[in-house]
């Protein structure tokens, strides 16, 4: 009998058939050499960065895969906010290691790598070429992803978000095939993220499934994924900024996060998100932080949708009362609450509408918005 969502909600750890295989559980991660050889692994490039090595992480996971007999490699020079660049320097890591199964090891940004890797090592050809959706036209190499942050739920995502390193325009790039066939998620992993890390990232999942819960593409089962992902991350985010080892708040983080990214690969995401890119392409604003700043202005614009505002009903009392309520959970993270004081410039809030109106998330959100109304949010946010 297969788990209701509900029910998983509530199990400590299970393995799970969704749309991939999800394995949840602290200590999962001892399972990582098993999993790899059951998808046909023999060389695997395990795609990380410097932070996550220094954590220790990418050296269990490698010491796991030689146990289970399998030869691994290492690329660990992924970057945030992934460019064509470094995605390039990671096929030439897969080739070198005659790669047949990757592992995305990280945050959001690893694990766009490893996917973005997967495109041209297997397709050919660069990155603007599979911008859209469905471009690829050959198999790709299993994926293994493994998140160390609860925040982007790209292991649940077809999705690679790959920048443009000349127009900073981030290029999503959709395949089914991209879709990780396991992601292995371990709070254990999680727990050594630094404050600030847990804070934006944690911010980002549930931005996640606020926006999720009202685009134009929700359905019924992106909804039920919203819903759960919002219950679990809005319990356990105050406790794992109070308490940063705290293990059952730490897994409510991670499987929230995750179903959110399930909601994204189903319905996508809104005007917070169209938003936010420009703030990090322009002033280096961390992503996370970025969405969370702008959220609750987007929630006031788009509850004078009447169908829009009985989607956020569904989560909270009111619009209104979620609104607060995201404001709240900024205030509670110490980062700054406005554009001003994150140093972006009023003259530069023409330029940031501009960007933001053309961003690919903005076609899905509830109520029509244009670059007049991105002025208005952005002049709020100051």
């Amino acid at each position: 009998m297969v788990p209701s969502l509900d029910q998983l909600t509530r199990l400590s750890e299970f393995d799970a058939q969704l749309h991939l295989r999800v394995v949840f559980g602290p200590g999962s991660i001892g399972r990582v050499g098993q999993l790899a050889r059951e998808l046909g692994g023999h060389r695997v490039l395990v795609v990380t960065d410097s932070g996550i090595v220094k954590a220790g992480h990418a050296g269990k996971v490698i010491g796991l895969l030689e146990a289970a007999g399998l030869e691994a490699a290492c690329f660990d020079c992924v970057r945030e906010n992934p460019d064509t660049t470094v995605v390039d320097e990671c096929v030439a890591a897969a080739r070198a290691a005659n790669a047949d199964l990757l592992i995305g090891l990280g945050g959001g940004s690893s694990m766009d790598t490893a996917k973005g890797c997967n495109f041209i090592l297997t397709n050919g050809g660069r990155m603007q070429d599979y911008w859209g959706v469905d471009k690829a036209t050959k198999p790709m190499l299993p994926l293994i992803a493994i998140p160390t942050t609860a925040g982007t739920g790209s292991e649940c995502q077809s999705f690679a978000l790959i920048s443009d390193p000349v127009t900073h325009q981030k290029m999503a790039c959709g395949d089914s095939k991209a879709m990780a066939r396991v992601a292995l998620l371990d709070p254990e992993l999680t727990v050594s993220q630094p404050p600030r890390v847990t804070a934006c990232t944690g911010i980002d999942a549930i931005a996640h499934a606020v926006e999720t819960a009202v685009t134009k593409k929700r359905n019924a089962n992106s909804l039920a994924f919203s819903h759960a992902a919002f219950g679990l991350l809005a319990e356990s985010f105050p406790i794992v900024l109070r308490e940063p080892a705290n293990l059952g708040a730490r897994s409510k983080m991670l499987l929230g996060a995750a179903f959110a990214g399930t909601a994204i690969e189903h319905s996508m995401l809104g005007a917070a998100h169209s938003a936010a890119n420009p703030l990090t392409a322009h002033f280096d604003i961390i992503h996370g932080h970025a969405v969370g700043l702008m959220l609750p202005h987007v929630v006031r614009f788009n509850a004078q949708d009447v169908e829009a505002a009985r989607g956020y009903e569904a989560i909270a009392d009111s619009a209104e009362a979620l609104a607060a309520q995201l404001e709240t959970l900024l205030k509670i993270t110490d980062l700054s609450r406005s554009l001003s004081e994150l140093g972006v410039k009023r003259e530069a809030i023409p330029l940031l509408a501009e960007e933001a109106a053309k961003q690919w998330t903005a076609g899905f959100n509830p109520r029509a918005i244009g670059e007049v109304d991105f002025r208005a949010l952005y002049a709020a946010a100051f």
